[in-house]
């Protein structure tokens, strides 16, 4: 049997702008962000994320200058939007991209298909947002049976998380849409629709579709914070090229540097890092997020500068159980050196390298 390899979950499929439109761009006139050295000229740093909410601190970092402060003067931010895990992925394979701000599935995909060359993970961003919200009848795990539930995508991260879930219940599924409970993957964007007309149960997915779902008359039946220890699961982390590491160490720690200030500003003036989201989204896609839809999903997010590494082992474990890839030997993963000297810094406990 064919197994499907992990994928990244496609978060907010309206939300993007940019992306394949800028794959194809290269560091700025002398920039050396290509690692061949010999250049005067400032390094180029070509940062990936996604405009939504479950990448915030890229999201505040880059529209309220974070980034491009701790950087400084000598490095040139070049920030790229994308819509999925794997168009980032591919980009930083072919290049174009030097670090990302990713989800689970893709980091595990990059570092398996590269053998363990290509990437490394430097530190978390983001934790939780994630629910199964169903139609107001259905009150547990075999009121499913028989029903049809959405996911973004087949073998992305929701997709394994609910049939994982639906197998510890007893419930059967298959990759074709059989089973106990129909699996239906289907964009993110078009799930408050099909759930309305009544062509979908319910849907197991990120915010703020969740929010959206229970604002249409959904409720939710699982919370996955629920499901992990102390409620804690890596939605996001960051990603950068290990060519790129190797080239400009420096430039990474500056990165990193920026990233634990992102978060702070995240987590300590919420109200100001709601707006930058909708402003920066407006600016991307010409339509801003509505705020009080952010409101709403934020409680269920924590923006953290831990990778929670066990989690993202946790899930890999937990797509090969329901046969939707194969294992992957992850030593190596993880770099938190650039993470660590940032926490130590400013008189933070470090987090331990997994």
């Amino acid at each position: 049997m064919r197994r499907l390899p992990l994928r990244r979950l496609v978060t907010l499929a309206t939300l993007t702008a940019l992306g394949a439109a800028t794959l194809g761009s290269t560091a700025a006139c002398g920039g050396d962000s290509d690692g061949t050295g010999g250049s005067s000229g400032p390094v180029t740093l070509r940062l990936g994320y996604f405009p939504n909410i479950t990448h915030a601190p890229a999201v505040v970092g880059v529209e309220k200058g974070i980034f491009a402060e701790k950087l400084g003067a000598d490095v040139k931010l070049d920030p790229k939007t994308f819509n999925a895990g794997p168009a980032a992925i591919e980009a930083v394979f072919s290049g174009a991209l030097d670090a990302t701000y990713i989800g689970p599935n893709p980091t595990v995909n990059a570092f398996s298909k590269s053998k363990g060359e290509a990437v490394r993970v430097i530190s978390g961003a983001a934790s939780g947002g994630v629910a199964l919200v169903v139609k107001p009848g259905i009150t547990g795990a075999q009121d499913l049976k028989g029903k049809k539930i959405a996911t973004p995508q087949l073998g992305n991260t929701q997709d394994v998380a609910i049939r994982y879930w639906l197998k510890q219940q007893g419930l059967t599924t298959t990759k074709e849409g059989g089973g106990d409970v129909k699996i239906v993957p289907q964009e993110n964007a078009q799930t408050v629709e099909t759930f309305n007309s009544g062509a979908i149960d319910g849907a197991w997915v990120p915010e703020p579709f969740v929010s959206r779902l229970v604002n249409a008359g959904g409720k939710v039946l699982v919370d996955e914070r629920d499901l992990w220890p102390d409620k804690k699961f890596v939605i996001t982390n960051l990603l950068v090229s290990t060519k790129f590491l190797k080239a400009h160490p420096d430039v990474v720690q500056k990165l990193v540097d920026g990233q634990v200030a992102a978060n702070e500003f995240v987590n300590t003036k919420p109200d100001e890092a709601q707006q930058a989201i909708s402003d920066a989204i407006g600016k991307i896609t010409g339509k801003p997020l509505d705020l009080k839809l952010i409101k709403q999903a934020w409680p269920t997010l924590e923006f953290t500068n831990d990778p929670i590494s066990s989690s993202l082992k946790a899930g890999l474990d937990h797509a090969v159980e329901v046969k939707l890839t194969d294992p992957v030997d992850l030593k190596g993963l993880y770099d938190l050196t650039y993470l660590n000297n940032a926490l130590k810094a400013q008189g933070k406990p470090e987090v331990v390298q997994p």
